[in-house]
C-alpha cells in the first residue's frame, strides 16, 4: 500500500528563509525516503537554466496530521554535484558538531511566535483598530480577554508529541496573541531539524484557522515585547562545573558581535534594552537576569553546574547557525598570549 512522505526544506529567501514542502508517494517496499529534487528557480535557490536542486533527507518522523504510515521528512538542500547548496546551513553545523563531538553539546530552544489575522493584526488585539490593555495579564494567563489562539496551540502540541518530537513545554507569552513552545535538549543539528519540523507543523495547523504564524522579531511596534528564541546551551563541562559556565559566557562576550549579527533579522529592533532584553550592541551576563544578554538560572548557581540561556536570538533565527556559532565559540580553546622575546644582551 502506498503512503505519503512530506519533504520539508528551507528556501533561499533573504533575510529570513521560509519553509517549503511537497509530497512524495512511496510504496511498501520503500522503507527510507530517497533523495528527491525541486525547482530551485522558484525558491531563490537556482536560475531557470540550471534549476534543479536536490533534497537530501536528514530526519524523518510520523506525520501526525495524515496519520497512518505517512511521514514528515526534513531535508537539507544540495547541488546536483553533491555539494551543499550555499543556502544549506545545516551542513556546516553538522561539521562543527562532529569536530566538537566529545564536548557533548546540548541545546534547548524556546520558540516564541505571534498569531496574526489576515490583516496582520495580532489575535487578541481589537478587530478594526485600537489597542488592548497594556502588557501584564497575558503571560501564562487564562480566560477570555487574556488568551487567544489556544486551540491552535493544543493541536500543535499534540501533533509534536504524536510525531515523536522533543517538545518540552508551551505557554502564552507577554503580548496578546503571542505564544511559545520549547524543543530539546538535543544536539546542534538534531535541535535544528526538530525545531524546523515543529515550525512547519505550526504553520500547517494554523492554515485550518486562517491564522498567520509570524516569527518576526518585532511583530507589533510600540510598547510590546518582541519575539525571541531563547537558546539554552551546555557542554559536558558546564553540566559538571560552574566555572565552565562562566568560561563559556566570557568566551561569548569576547566575540559577541559576530554571534548577535547572525541571530536573526531585526535583532536591533528587538534588543533595545527594554522589554526583557539587553541592548544588541552590548554584552552582559548575570544570574536570574532577564535583562542580560545571557541569563544564568538561579538553580544553576545554587547547584554549581548546569547550563546558560542566550536571550538574544530572534524568533526568526536559523537554529543551525545559532547552535554552530555557540558550539564553536565556547569549545574553542582561548588563544595563549604570545611569549615575549628576550631582550638581546648588549656586548
Amino acid at each position: 500500500m502506498a503512503y505519503q512522505a512530506e519533504y520539508i526544506w528551507l528556501d533561499g529567501y533573504e533575510p529570513t528563509p521560509s519553509l517549503r514542502s511537497k509530497t512524495k508517494i512511496l510504496h511498501d517496499e520503500v522503507t527510507e525516503p530517497p533523495i528527491w529534487g525541486f525547482d530551485g528557480s522558484s525558491t531563490e535557490q537556482a536560475t531557470g537554466d540550471k534549476s534543479d536542486c536536490v533534497l537530501k533527507p536528514v530526519f524523518k518522523c510520523p506525520d501526525p496530521i495524515r496519520g497512518g504510515r505517512n511521514i514528515l521528512v526534513m531535508c537539507e538542500v544540495m547541488l546536483v554535484s553533491g555539494r551543499p547548496h550555499p543556502t544549506n546551513t545545516r551542513n556546516a553545523c553538522a561539521k562543527v558538531e562532529k569536530k566538537f563531538a566529545d564536548t557533548q553539546m546540548l541545546f534547548g530552544l524556546e520558540q516564541e511566535y505571534t498569531m496574526l489575522r489576515a490583516d496582520r493584526t495580532p489575535l487578541g488585539f481589537p478587530e478594526g483598530g485600537g489597542l488592548p490593555a497594556p502588557q501584564g495579564p497575558y503571560y501564562c494567563g487564562v480566560g477570555t480577554g487574556k488568551i487567544s489562539g489556544r486551540q491552535i496551540v493544543e493541536e500543535h502540541t499534540q501533533a509534536c508529541i504524536d510525531a515523536g518530537l522533543s517538545i518540552s513545554g508551551t505557554n502564552p507569552e507577554v503580548m496578546p496573541g503571542q505564544w511559545e513552545f520549547q524543543v530539546g535538549p538535543l544536539g546542534p543539528t538534531a535541535v535544528g531539524d526538530q525545531l524546523n519540523v515543529a515550525r512547519w507543523l505550526l504553520h500547517r495547523i494554523a492554515e485550518d484557522y486562517d491564522v498567520i504564524i509570524s516569527f518576526d522579531a518585532k511583530p507589533e511596534k510600540g510598547d510590546w515585547n518582541g519575539a525571541g528564541c531563547h537558546t539554552n546551551f551546555s557542554n559536558v563541562a558546564m553540566r559538571e562545573s560552574y566555572d565552565a559556565i562562566i568560561d563559556a559566557c566570557e568566551k561569548i562576550g569576547a566575540n559577541f558581535m559576530e554571534l548577535v549579527e547572525n541571530y536573526g533579522d531585526g535583532v536591533a529592533e528587538r534588543l533595545t534594552g527594554s522589554h526583557e532584553t539587553a541592548p544588541w550592541d552590548q554584552f552582559s551576563y548575570g544570574v536570574s537576569d532577564r535583562g542580560a544578554s545571557i541569563r544564568i538560572p538561579w538553580q544553576v548557581e545554587k547547584d554549581g553546574k548546569g547550563y546558560a540561556e542566550d536571550r538574544r536570538p530572534n524568533a526568526n533565527m536559523d537554529p543551525y547557525t545559532v547552535s554552530r556559532l555557540i558550539t564553536e565559540t565556547i569549545n574553542t580553546p582561548k588563544a595563549k598570549p604570545a611569549k615575549k622575546k628576550a631582550a638581546a644582551k648588549k656586548k
